[in-house]
């Protein structure tokens, strides 16, 4: 494992955490005390995906056939399994821990690489899971919210959870080669901002305060198993907007 590749983003998540500590202000939403930070890094944010990662994720889906889209989208999804099981099982949730590992197993396997979804129709559906989940789970506060540079909503946890998750991430272990690691996070990224471009209609008024809603609003959701306060997700919400925030984040 090429570990250098992996230090400049992770000392870029903790330096970012540690700045914050100026940027506080008591008259902000109590959620998102750096909320003026927030809006200048989600304004580089939307100026960088305006001007390159849109244009190239649009490229991407017109450019690809409809089947080569889907069967990328299913391969970094099946990846995915491997942190959503342990996961699952540091969260106790261990009937979930093995379906998600026979998720893994069939679709690796007779899916061929996870290129196509064949668990799904064998009633074994997708479920995500991610160490900041386990540890709301674990009821570790979420913290302030925060907008990471390129990387988007989080929290101080999530922040925390992503660092784990992204040193457990399979790429991380078995691509040794920096420039294949990074070409295959490019690629997810592009495949990833092309299944939001359908969704985009769905933010309206404040871009920067309905993500950022949408964002705790899910995660709250997402480390409750569906079990929240909050009448928005509860009674008013048709799935979209989890949709949404599943795809993005």
């Amino acid at each position: 494992m090429n570990k250098n590749y992996y230090a400049p983003p992770l000392l870029l998540i903790v330096t970012f955490m540690c700045s914050m500590a100026s940027f506080a202000s008591q008259d902000r939403n109590p959620a998102d005390p750096y909320e003026g930070f927030n809006r200048v890094v989600f304004k580089f944010n939307d100026t960088l995906d305006h001007f390159v990662v849109k244009p190239v994720a649009k490229t991407y889906r017109w450019v690809a056939p409809k089947f080569v889209e889907r069967g990328v989208s299913n391969f970094f999804s099946n990846l995915g399994e491997v942190t959503t099981v342990p996961n699952h099982l540091l969260q106790g949730k261990f009937g979930q821990g093995f379906k998600s590992t026979g998720r893994f197993l069939i679709n690796s396997t007779i899916g061929v690489a996870g290129l196509w979804d064949v668990a799904s129709p064998m009633g074994l559906e997708k479920t995500k899971e991610d160490f900041g989940q386990t540890l709301g789970k674990w009821n570790v506060p979420s913290g302030p919210y925060l907008v990471l540079p390129i990387l988007g909503p989080s929290t101080v946890r999530d922040a925390g959870g992503l660092v784990v998750d992204t040193l457990t991430k399979p790429t991380t272990w078995i691509v040794d080669d920096a420039s294949a690691q990074v070409s295959l996070t490019v690629v997810q990224g592009i495949d990833k901002r092309a299944a939001l471009l359908d969704s985009e209609s769905m933010l309206t008024g404040d871009k920067y305060s309905a993500i950022r809603d949408f964002y705790l609003q899910i995660r709250e959701y997402n480390v409750r198993d569906g079990v929240v306060e909050d009448d928005f997700v509860n009674d008013n919400s048709d799935g979209s907007e989890e949709e949404f925030l599943d795809e993005s984040f």
